[in-house]
């Protein structure tokens, strides 16, 4: 199975994701950028509000595409201490790469959230939308800054995983929803014909359309 895009794949996530259909305590939160318009087409079809949480992968220094980690919103950090000391990568050199991603998600949040206050996730059922799982470190340290912030109940849904980093994470949340699971994901672009970079100002423009449509 190869999506043709973002958006269809959406849509096939909705299906799988009916029964949350216009629930008050559900909150949808899309990974930005890649997991924005995928989510996107969950919140039409199900009638939800759109929000985002801001992660940002720590790649590892000289490899960048390669994740050591993950930072979130609110202060969550996921490193793979096992990763690190195999590889041999310094305090010093972590340190370098927090402190240049934490940049980066302060300048993301002023640009997509404004002085918008994040959702209160209190009680909720938060579903964590993302266009694909790799090696799972955003979506890990997604899942541990919704847990802080008081979601009763986490729910992942993406299209396409890794079979194993999908049993990990199902077993650190309420439900997992990724109907292609594959044993050797090789990259997650490999399963869309149409996988160009999500821009900021798509996101922004997604973020405001929903916002209307809900008002």
């Amino acid at each position: 199975m190869i999506y043709s895009d973002r958006t269809q794949a959406g849509q096939e996530l909705a299906e799988a994701l009916g029964d949350y259909a216009g629930r008050g305590d559900v909150r949808l939160l899309a990974l930005p950028r890649g997991g924005v318009p995928v989510a996107a087409q969950i919140a039409s079809a199900l009638r939800l509000p759109l929000d985002i949480l801001l992660v940002r992968k720590l790649g590892i220094p000289g490899q960048e595409e390669y994740a050591m980690g993950a930072i979130a919103s609110g202060g969550s950090v996921y490193l793979d201490q096992q990763l690190i000391a195999g590889l041999g990568i310094s305090a010093g050199q972590v340190e370098a790469v927090l402190e240049r991603e934490q940049a980066e998600l302060q300048r993301r949040s002023q640009v997509y959230r404004g002085n918008r206050a994040e959702p209160d996730l209190q009680g909720c059922s938060v579903i964590l939308v993302d266009d694909g799982l790799a090696t799972g470190a955003t979506m890990r340290a997604a899942i541990e800054a919704v847990r802080v912030r008081g979601a009763q109940a986490v729910v992942v849904a993406v299209p396409v995983g890794a079979a194993e980093t999908c049993r990990q994470l199902e077993a650190m949340v309420d439900r997992l929803v990724c109907p292609h699971q594959l044993e050797f994901l090789r990259g997650v672009g490999l399963w869309y014909a149409d996988f160009r970079q999500v821009s900021d100002a798509e996101v922004i423009e997604l973020l405001q359309r929903h916002r209307q449509e809900q008002s």
